[in-house]
């Protein structure tokens, strides 16, 4: 299973190319699925994001691998992770999620690629105006995109909560229907085995035992 990620954006400011990606996949069980991005220079960043929305005790089993083969980054029975780093290789970057610990149960797993080549330019002036004033303007603006991240960041561990608390009322909610349709059968049962016990205590020669 291959992904291109072909979704890229320019931002003039920090002159940096993003090609990223974000998606929903269903880990059945036993099953492991991997995704695969390509850097085309030396030094590029890559970041991984991964959260199991539902499904068991929502972890699984990752890993990262480079194109040279090595492992980069691998966890077991992860919720979540979320990673940054660099690559030292131009190349195909192999990302793995294992489900094979599971024997029935699904997973749902959201995650996020992205490959970002950022080099900081700078920002033409106007005339009259002083470098300190250009480069003010410049960290409040690395400042701002710091903050959206943090945002960003936020907004997705309360989607992974709310996601997970969701499927924690589906799953309680239907073991109480479980229950309460096992203990209509009991009750149904119960009343029978009264009426046959009585009707077999009443019938013909039996009734000389009453």
């Amino acid at each position: 299973m291959k992904l291109s990620l072909v979704t890229s954006g320019l931002v003039a400011l920090f002159a940096s190319q993003v090609a990223a990606t974000a998606l929903t996949y269903k880990l059945v069980a036993n099953e492991k699925a991997c995704f695969y991005t390509k850097t085309q220079h030396k030094g590029e960043k890559i970041a991984f994001y991964f959260a199991v929305q539902s499904g068991g005790s929502f972890d699984v089993d990752y890993e990262v691998t480079g194109p040279s083969g090595k492992v980069i980054v691998e966890g077991e029975k992860e919720r979540q992770a979320d990673y940054v780093f660099t690559a030292n290789d131009v190349g195909d970057y192999k990302f793995c999620f294992n489900n094979e610990m599971s024997t029935y149960t699904d997973k749902y797993v959201d995650f996020e690629i992205a490959v970002e080549n950022e080099a900081r330019v700078n920002l033409p002036s106007k005339q009259g105006s002083s470098p300190e004033q250009t480069s003010v303007l410049e960290e409040a603006a690395f400042k701002l995109s710091g903050q959206l991240s943090v945002i960003s960041r936020n907004q997705k561990y309360f989607r992974t909560r709310e996601n997970r608390n969701f499927s924690t009322v589906r799953s309680t909610e239907k073991r109480i229907i479980n229950f309460s349709l096992i203990q209509c059968g009991l009750i149904i049962a119960m009343g029978a085995l009264q009426v046959f016990i009585v009707r077999f205590f009443f019938q013909g020669a039996r009734k000389g035992y009453v």
